[in-house]
């Protein structure tokens, strides 16, 4: 952070960060204003790109949750620590194992399923990675998840409301966003061109793989939070 924050800012900041610790995502302008009593979500804007300005965030266009802590994006270029073919059974460190396409029925760490290793450290993410997802399509693409991006996953099956999740169902892997009332499960995509998928969990098998809580963007360039 290279200037102080204001006193307003610095409240901004923190609800920033709250949020991302809570739910996984950063707030929207809608829901910055709402929480800190701003008259409009152009009141948000204002402060974020101060708070840009100063350092203390990074703003991603055209996107509604694109907001990014830089403690959270230090790689420039993932490509140049030499990802690794994949190997069935590493002796060594070589970082996180770099899912591909995922056969219907097996293990998402099933070693078919890995292409390489990227000597990214697990704690590098909050909570930590397990592996890297390569992101298929478009469906995610107003939080920043985007077509060939890789996805960091913590695997979990206790997820909240409102989380970004890896889901398995029937024979499908998806990244969603997972809201659940009682048996009712609405897994969501960031992007009006998908509807919603609705599940009965009392007739429909679900699964859930982990949860995202990071992107390396392209699975080369930068890495986000």
């Amino acid at each position: 952070m290279s200037r102080p924050l204001t006193a307003r800012q610095q409240h901004v900041y923190d609800f920033i960060v709250k949020t991302m610790n809570e739910l996984g995502y950063p707030p929207t302008r809608a829901e910055i204003a709402k929480a800190l009593g701003f008259r409009s979500p152009n009141a948000s804007e204002e402060h974020l790109r101060a708070l840009e300005r100063k350092g203390a965030i990074r703003i991603i266009r055209n996107t509604s949750r694109g907001i990014r802590l830089p403690a959270q994006e230090p790689l420039e270029n993932v490509d140049s620590l030499s990802c690794e073919p994949a190997l069935p059974e590493p002796t060594a460190f070589q970082g996180l194992p770099v899912i591909g396409e995922v056969a219907a029925g097996n293990p998402i760490l099933a070693t078919e399923h890995i292409d390489r290793y990227c000597p990214l450290p697990a704690e590098y993410f909050t909570p930590k990675a397990d592996y890297l997802l390569r992101v298929r399509g478009l469906s995610m693409k107003d939080v920043g998840i985007l077509e060939g991006d890789l996805l960091a996953v913590h695997r979990t099956e206790r997820v909240r409301n409102g989380q970004i999740v890896v889901a398995r169902l029937e024979e499908e892997v998806t990244v969603k966003r997972f809201h659940r009332q009682g048996h009712q499960v609405t897994l969501s995509a960031e992007n009006s061109d998908f509807s919603p998928i609705a599940i009965d969990l009392r007739h429909q098998a679900l699964e859930i793989e982990g949860v995202g809580v990071g992107v390396i963007r392209g699975g080369n360039g930068q890495a986000l939070g």
